[in-house]
């Protein structure tokens, strides 16, 4: 059995939560997922 996990809708619900939790984080973690969705599409693993 082959377990299959994907990235962004991982990145996507910390965030969600984190910014839930501490609102003014969301300049953090916009910044964070794009700059990591950035790193990523230039090492050929884009979304």
């Amino acid at each position: 059995m082959t377990f299959h996990i994907d990235l962004a809708p991982l990145i996507s619900l910390g965030a969600g939560i984190g910014i839930l939790i501490f609102p003014k984080l969301l300049n953090y973690i916009v910044a964070g997922y794009l700059i990591a969705m950035g790193v990523l599409g230039l090492m050929g693993h884009g979304f």
